[in-house]
């Protein structure tokens, strides 16, 4: 079993503005972006045009480490100090169900864990010490 924690940063509307940044400021390196408008849409939380072109998924690499990134889906509030999370990597779904289970315990789910165009299973939960989880199952071709 392969498990991956990684930092994922919520920013409030500058993801952009932050990839650049952290390129200079690191020497990270951009390996994946997404804006809202290129994922798939969604019928239950319709976008607005102007939140089209913000960050809804990134992944720069700084060194050996990963580092992701997105833009608060607009109309959810970022809270400074809470914008910096954990995202678990794995690719076992069974694993997945059972930390995401595990950290459920006592805690509060911002969003069930489900398949998704990005994952077989993601989901987002805040364990009972206020720590933020993304729970993130890799696709087969993702690293």
């Amino acid at each position: 079993m392969t498990v991956r924690l990684d930092p994922y940063l919520v920013m409030e509307g500058n993801g952009k503005e932050a990839i650049q940044f952290y390129e200079k400021a690191l020497g990270a390196q951009l390996v994946f972006t997404q804006t809202f408008g290129e994922m798939p849409a969604n019928p239950e939380f319709p976008l607005p045009e102007e939140a089209k072109e913000l960050i809804g998924h990134a992944m720069l690499m700084v060194g050996e480490t990963r580092l992701m990134l997105s833009d608060a889906f607009p109309g959810q509030p970022v809270q400074k100090g809470e914008n910096v999370t954990i995202c678990i990597s794995i690719k076992e779904i069974e694993k997945a169900r059972e930390i995401y289970h595990a950290l459920e315990d006592g805690g509060r789910v911002i969003m069930p864990l489900t398949e998704t165009h990005f994952s077989p299973g993601y989901g987002q939960v805040v364990d009972k010490f206020g720590v933020t989880f993304h729970i993130f199952t890799d696709l087969p071709t993702n690293n």
